[in-house]
């Protein structure tokens, strides 16, 4: 439809405007010089059929389409109302909000669902909440409802969502669009949360816009100025903390927010020579970067037992720790995912129980190995955690009578779910099938018919 056709012309609606009020729906026909009768004349050229529409309405409308249908358009109010917003200009209106101090009609266009997202930012930056929260009163809480069912996915499955705080986090995980992250974050509830430092559910949104990966430098830099120690935490993980964005956070000097910096993967090589001075943060370093030969050098002299936990390590950098014949080191080495085959070997030859039982845990060993340290009773334990033992071994050790086999096979992820049922009757290790992910998965396809 086209509303330049229908200046100087007379609609017809039945029941009421719905995304305008009834003010605002006659001042925007009026400014188009459309006129609006709730009774059919011979000059009406458009019926309306509006919301809350009477019985007597409905009947009339109905009456009217098998009369005039080839004569007169009938369209929705939802129609002609998203067309009327597309002729809104938006200069003019804010300017007339901010002389007028309307704040009902302010909140009337907030709650509008056909105008553009542009504006309805535009709006919500003129609406004042009174320093209270977003449902601490009645205006506030129609416009907060108004944000999430504005932008919430499939608000008519979780309807009620709109009336709670945790709705704005809801929001905030499924949206990809930073202008809304941004938005939210600007509203006067969660600037106030910030500035006064409050806890309670606002924090929760801060805590999920610090997570979010479309949140802006911007907002991340103002959260690490003004946000409390649990959301800098939370900025410090993020896998983007730049350089600068870490710098920012040392110098908090806040020491939940320094432990969190040194548990990054992409710490600049400054900050690194500064978190070094701390033994636990040297350690957490250790465990988490990703180590080229420097850094390797520097941390092997002063823990290299958490280098060796390391996963990014080279086969020489393992070779260099296993040269230290250190008992702690050579545990740690055993431990490591990403354990290469000839330092497992190597380790195997220092004939030590306890480390042999914590390298035929480690999944890198290959299989021929796994079935030879099968002869020995003593690997049994550690096989039947591990979950690259062949799976004929699994099966064998299901036949074990040491409860410390069952309880690591029921847990094993690896082993076959034939053998899995045959634990599941042993009341001591049921509990721990039940709990086996592999066994829960096949029970969902087999028996239930779930999809996973």
């Amino acid at each position: 439809m086209n509303l330049e056709q229908l200046q100087n012309k007379t609609v017809l609606l039945f029941g009421k405007s719905r995304a305008f009020s009834s003010d605002e729906f006659a001042s925007q026909m009026k400014f188009h010089k459309i006129t609006v009768v709730d009774k059919y004349a011979e000059d009406v050229v458009l019926v309306i059929d509006g919301k809350m529409m009477t019985p007597y309405e409905q009947n009339e409308s109905d009456a009217l389409y098998k009369a005039k249908s080839t004569l007169l358009e009938f369209i929705s109010i939802d129609i002609l109302e998203k067309e009327l917003a597309r002729y809104i200009d938006a200069d003019t209106l804010l300017m007339s909000l901010k002389l007028s101090r309307d704040k009902e009609r302010l909140k009337a266009f907030i709650q509008n669902s056909t105008i553009e997202d542009e504006l309805f930012f535009k709006l919500l930056k003129m609406y004042s909440w009174s320093g209270e929260d977003f449902f601490e009163n009645d205006d506030n809480r129609d416009v907060s409802a108004s944000i999430i069912l504005r932008f919430y996915k499939n608000i008519e499955r979780n309807h009620n969502v709109q009336y709670a705080t945790s709705g704005f986090m809801h929001l905030i995980s499924q949206t990809a669009k930073s202008e809304l992250i941004e938005m939210i974050f600007e509203l006067e509830p969660l600037q106030k949360t910030l500035l006064e430092g409050r806890s309670g559910a606002n924090q929760n949104i801060l805590s999920a816009i610090a997570t979010h990966h479309e949140a802006s430098k911007s907002v991340l830099s103002q959260l690490i100025k003004k946000a409390s120690s649990r959301v800098k935490t939370l900025i410090a993980m993020r896998h983007d903390c730049d350089e600068e964005m870490q710098i920012e956070l040392y110098e908090s000097e806040d020491k939940e927010v320094l432990e969190a910096l040194s548990m990054g993967r992409n710490i600049s090589s400054d900050l690194i020579s500064k978190l070094l001075l701390n033994k636990k943060y040297a350690k957490n370093l250790a465990l988490h970067l990703k180590l080229n030969s420097e850094l390797f050098e520097k941390f092997i002299q002063v823990v290299p037992v958490e280098v060796a936990k390391n996963s990014s390590l080279t086969t020489q950098m393992q070779q260099r720790l296993a040269d230290l014949n250190l008992y702690d080191v050579d545990i740690a080495l055993a431990l490591n995912e990403k354990l290469d085959y000839s330092v497992a070997m190597r380790l195997l030859l220092v004939k030590s129980k306890a480390l042999s039982s914590e390298v035929y845990k480690n999944s890198n060993l290959s299989k021929e190995n796994l079935a030879e340290a099968y002869k020995d009773e003593a690997n049994h334990i550690s096989l039947a955690q591990n979950p690259n033992t062949p799976k004929n071994i699994l099966e064998a050790l299901s036949s074990s009578q040491d409860i410390e086999v069952l309880s690591s096979l029921a847990q094993n992820k690896s082993t076959p779910v034939e053998a899995l049922y045959q634990l599941q009757l042993d009341s001591r290790v049921a509990r721990q099938v039940k709990e086996n992910p592999a066994f829960t998965k096949h029970i969902q396809q087999e028996n239930i018919g779930w999809e996973v």
